[in-house]
């Protein structure tokens, strides 16, 4: 008997301080898509959401909109192709590295500005 709920992917909310450092680490470090952005007045903290080959992130300055610190495994396709475009970029906060783990996958570990820790795994299957 199949199950009649569905769900949809899960879309991670993570705390951010600064929009001009999120989106040099997000959109030009990491290559993501600035999808759209919110606030209740100028002055308010932004929500924000980005994307990338089909995931989605959402970023916000709330206090409570997630906690600095997070962490999130990204199951990747092609991570030595993103490897070689993230080492070949200019970011001056970030060399990460393309690590073989004992389990059989290729990780690519960053930490955005806020310490939250974005973990690309490729497996061997």
């Amino acid at each position: 008997m199949s199950d009649p709920i569905k769900l949809g992917p899960v879309v991670p909310i993570l705390r951010i301080f600064d929009i001009v450092k999120a989106k040099e680490f997000y959109v030009d470090f990491l290559g993501f898509t600035w999808d759209w952005e919110h606030r209740f007045d100028e002055n308010a903290p932004v929500y924000a959401q980005i994307s990338r080959a089909g995931i989605i992130l959402h970023l916000s300055e709330h206090h409570g909109g997630g906690t600095p610190g997070a962490a999130m495994m990204i199951e990747t396709k092609g991570i030595a192709e993103l490897h070689r475009e993230l080492t070949g970029k200019n970011y001056r906060y970030a060399r990460p590295g393309l690590e073989d783990q004992p389990w059989g996958a290729r990780t690519i570990n960053v930490t955005d500005p806020f310490g939250n820790k974005l973990t690309f795994s490729e497996t061997n299957e």
